[in-house]
């Protein structure tokens, strides 16, 4: 069996790479083809352009990059809208990224091959004028969180709660002091993840602000260390933002490393952090975390109209409270993160509490969601 893929950034592309291992056990010959990124890669998956295309930040970036990533989707809609034969995909799985899948989904819905779109957007969050879209575009919608089908129902989408695939792959117990052994920390060492995002975009707004609480939070507690899990190909980008913000701070870059983010959070006793899926890896890790985040003006300004609730964190947002606290934008400044880390690491008791909640959302989304969603595209190929 053949099927097409598209996957944008390196959370989506997380996701499908671990999708692709589910679908794989079911149907040991497939092949699958089209965008994707690394974690693909390793499931034999042929990409014709790498996720990162996709990885823009904001309405600001995109519309710079707007005329780049729409002749990728043209070209692609072209390319499995010409196949024949063997070639021809049985269907398409859109991972994520909204913008772009949707109105390619649309476009190969009407020509008559079936389409799913994994990771139900977060109509619920924000722009909830999507699930008509949704509805014109997808034959099914695989969701991450267990609330979702019943909200997509109502739109006349038809959809299946799959698990988190986060939730299988992370253990319940993080291993702590293998993490911590293989970075060359000590034990009782107080350590600090500094994780700014995977997007070039990204990096550029929240790593200053980040580094910078770094520097006070050392200059208050010369002994804390920092970690600090480097995307693919932005080693670059962050050094001199290294030297020019946290001259001296004993951060480790963590380069080259598969799962660098995964091992800076079983390492760490409090990470800051940046808005996305990223802050779930942190929840499922048992981690007590700050939430940054910043973008361009404009961006912000836009989506902030658009939010439908108090939450921007998806461990907030999943648990309807405020359990870890959000510093967004003009709030993202060196001052209030540092003192907010300073908060989790001086309150045992806070850290325990929240572990505990933390671990009840873990169960809960934890479903073998590779099975699950595997089982759901099979039903949609016999429809």
């Amino acid at each position: 069996m053949r099927l097409a893929m598209v996957a944008g950034e390196a959370s989506g592309d997380l996701l499908a790479g671990l999708l692709l291992g589910g679908l794989k056990q079911r149907w040991p010959a497939l092949a699958a083809a089209g965008i994707g990124g690394p974690r693909m890669a390793e499931q034999g998956f042929e990409a014709w352009w790498p996720s990162d295309k996709l990885a823009v930040h904001g309405y600001a970036e995109a519309l710079r990059h707007y005329r780049e990533i729409a002749g990728i989707r043209n070209a692609l809609a072209a390319r499995l809208l010409g196949a024949t034969g063997d070639e021809r995909p049985a269907a398409f799985i859109g991972v994520d990224a909204p913008d772009f899948n949707l109105g390619l989904e649309q476009r190969l819905k009407a020509a008559g091959t079936k389409t799913v779109h994994f990771v139900c957007p977060s109509i619920w969050a924000w722009r909830g004028g999507r699930a008509r879209k949704l509805a014109a575009s997808c034959d099914h919608v695989l969701c991450l969180f267990p609330f979702e089908p019943a909200l997509l129902r109502e739109h006349g989408v038809a959809a299946t709660y799959v698990g988190h695939p986060l939730a299988d792959t992370i253990p319940l117990v993080p291993p702590r002091a293998a993490s911590r052994a293989a970075l060359g920390l000590g034990a009782d060492d107080v350590v600090v993840a500094l994780l700014p995002g995977s997007r070039r975009g990204e990096v550029r707004h929240i790593a200053p602000p980040f580094l910078r609480a770094a520097a006070l939070l050392h200059r208050q507690r010369p002994a804390l260390r920092f970690v600090l899990p480097v995307a693919p190909g932005l080693d670059a980008l962050l050094t001199p933002m290294l030297a020019e913000h946290a001259s001296g701070v004993p951060i480790q870059l963590m380069t080259g490393q598969s799962n660098a983010s995964h091992a800076a959070l079983a390492a760490c006793d409090v990470t800051l952090i940046a808005s996305g899926t990223a802050t779930l890896e942190a929840a499922l890790f048992k981690r007590p975390m700050v939430i940054g985040y910043a973008m361009h003006p404009l961006s912000w300004a836009i989506m902030k109209r658009m939010r439908y609730q108090p939450w921007v964190g998806l461990p907030n947002i999943l648990l309807r409270d405020f359990v870890v606290p959000e510093l967004l934008q003009h709030d993202c400044r060196a001052e209030p993160l540092a003192a907010a880390l300073a908060r989790w690491l001086d309150d045992d008791a806070a850290r325990a509490a929240l572990a505990t909640r933390f671990e009840a959302l873990h169960h809960e989304l934890r479903r073998d969601t590779a099975r699950a969603a595997a089982d759901a595209i099979a039903q949609v190929l016999q429809a």
